[in-house]
């Protein structure tokens, strides 16, 4: 089966290529590049069924915003510097922002990924329950997070979601585990990035 036909698998070849770009002494991430191995997540987002649709929409125009900057600005971490010399990068609409919300997206699914490899079930209702209650729910208030736990039921089976993605669970397994294990120093990059800057931890800690 063509690679092109099981998008999981396009997903974690693309953040093997992103990650080896960090294997470096001078590690760096265009822009560009971030944002065009970040939206080949979005339909894997919307596999999860309605109660994910919103979430996909809104990842995939932060993603979309993302690819808007790298125009103007080339790394990651020159876009973060700019805004912060701009004094807007703490705006609601800010790429600073938006590459935080992109940065939680991909955690929470690295989190659903450890959790389902783990389980071994069918039900994928716990794993994403874990993730969300790890990455999002910080962030959230009572009526969100309600209607998260609400919307979990509707999730689909783990069968059904590897057919969707046209794996079996041998190779389901192992694109998700590739994509563990590649997007945690992606992950912790983009969070050093802010780590290292003035204000960057507020920047981190907004909605």
């Amino acid at each position: 089966m063509a690679a092109r036909d099981r998008p999981l698998t396009k997903i974690a070849d693309a953040f093997i290529e992103l990650a080896e770009y960090l294997n470096s002494p001078n590690p760096r991430l265009e822009v560009s590049q971030f944002a065009r191995a970040c939206r080949l997540v979005s339909p894997l987002i919307g596999f999860l069924g309605i109660a994910f649709k919103f979430a996909e929409i809104e990842f995939s125009a932060k993603v979309d915003n993302l690819m808007e900057a790298s125009r103007y600005v080339s790394t990651l971490d020159a876009m973060i510097d700019r805004e912060i010399g701009l004094n807007c990068a703490k705006s609601s609409n800010s790429n600073s922002r938006n590459l935080v919300r992109v940065k939680r997206s991909i955690d929470m699914l690295k989190v659903i990924f450890e959790q389902i490899i783990a389980k071994r079930g069918n039900s994928i209702m716990g794993p994403v329950s874990t993730a969300y209650q790890q990455v999002f729910a910080p962030y959230h208030g009572w009526a969100i997070r309600t209607a998260v736990s609400a919307s979990l039921p509707t999730l689909p089976t783990k069968a059904r979601l590897m057919k969707k993605l046209n794996e079996n669970e041998a190779t389901v397994n192992v694109q998700m585990q590739n994509f563990v294990v590649t997007s945690a120093p992606i992950i912790q990059y983009i969070e050093n990035l802010f780590h290292s800057r003035v204000s960057g931890d507020e920047i981190l800690g907004l909605i």
